[in-house]
Formats: C-alpha cells, structure tokens, sequence
C-alpha cells in the first residue's frame, strides 16, 4: 500500500472549548502534532500541521497563557499557525437594557477553508483531517470532495464538540478520545532560540 499524505488543519477556540467542556483543562499542554500524529493510520504520513486561532485581547493574563503556548508550539516546531482577529460588536441585555462591547472571533473558519481549498488544488495532501465541530466549514469540505474526489477529507471532532452537517460532508469522521489527547503533550519545559525556557501555565499539566 502507498503511503498516504496527511495534512492537518485544526480550529484552535473549537478544540480548546472542548477540552474545557470535557474537563481535560490539565491536558491544554498539547502537543499539536503529537495528537494529529496519533490519528494516523500505518500507511499515512503527516506532512503539515496548521494550527488556527486568534490572539485573545483584553485579558492579560489570558494573553499570557495563550502567549506562553503560543511560543512554546513555536519552539517544539512542526506547527504553522494562522491568526485570525477578534470583532468587537455591541450587545444588550434583553431584560436590563444594559449595553457592552462583545467580542467574537472572526475569519477562523474562513482562513481553515482558504487553506484546505488551496491545499487540495495544489496536491499538497491526499488526506486531509480537519480537527473541528463548526458546522461552518461543511461546505469548504463538500468543495474538496467533489472537485477532488481521489481525496479524502476526514473530520476529527474534539472532546465535547459534534456535528451532523460535518459527519454528512466529510468522508470519515471521528471522535479524538481523551487517551489520544492525554498522550499527546508537549515537553515540560521548552527553550526558546535565544534560550527563554518557557514552561505550561499553571493548571495546564496533571498534576
């Protein structure tokens, strides 16, 4: 049997909510890689990793921990990560009237869907495995199965996250088990090029 070539795209806030919902919040030392690696089949080799996400703002220590992880995927390598940003849109309160800022997180879905579109129209993988519950990136997926048939698009739904329209678009999909996430962490201790050692936020590893 061939080898087959397998490029991962991961939806960072997907994938990180479901660890929280699933109270695998002491396995957010995650290892990218390690885990898309471990979905592997024997025949299939990783080529890419693209890990997409937006930069939280207006919480320092939030900054600080997602900074930390940020690096440390950086440093450990064999990640590229894709920003997006986060829109700020007023909101109100139905039954106090009170008025504040909401941010959500934008383009997200849109750079995943740019990039597994322009990923299959280069031949760049035969397998791609898209690691997300949002049912917003079913038709980029549709898109890569019908104008690629020889492809196959595999979802992969994070701890706590499902989604029919996912499960009728892609050509395989299935559950990351928390042993597949447990296993998957990063090194305690990661250093920097110019020898920063960063180390898990608090709470981030078993303890």
């Amino acid at each position: 049997m061939s080898v087959e070539r397998v490029a991962a795209y991961i939806d960072g806030f997907n994938l990180y909510h479901g660890l929280m919902e699933a109270k695998l919040g002491s396995s957010r030392w995650l290892d990218l890689r390690a885990m898309c690696s471990n979905l592997l089949k024997p025949h299939q080799q990783l080529v890419s990793v693209r890990y997409f996400t937006t930069r939280v703002r207006n919480d320092p220590e939030k900054q600080a921990r997602q900074g930390t992880y940020i690096d440390a995927l950086l440093a450990h390598g064999g990640v590229e990560i894709d920003f997006g940003h986060f829109l700020s849109k007023p909101a109100q309160c139905k039954q106090c009237g009170k008025r504040w800022q909401r941010s959500e997180e934008k383009k997200t879905d849109v750079n995943i869907a740019v990039r597994l579109l322009d990923d299959a129209y280069d031949d760049l993988f035969d397998v791609a495995i898209v690691i997300s519950g949002d049912s917003d990136l079913a038709p980029p997926i549709e898109s890569v199965q019908r104008r690629h048939p020889a492809k196959t698009v595999v979802v992969a739904f994070p701890p706590k996250r499902r989604s029919a329209e996912l499960r009728r678009a892609a050509r395989v999909a299935l559950p990351i088990g928390d042993g597949v996430i447990r296993r998957s962490r990063l090194p305690d201790s990661i250093f920097k090029a110019n020898g920063h050692k960063l180390q898990a936020p608090q709470g981030w590893l078993p303890i």
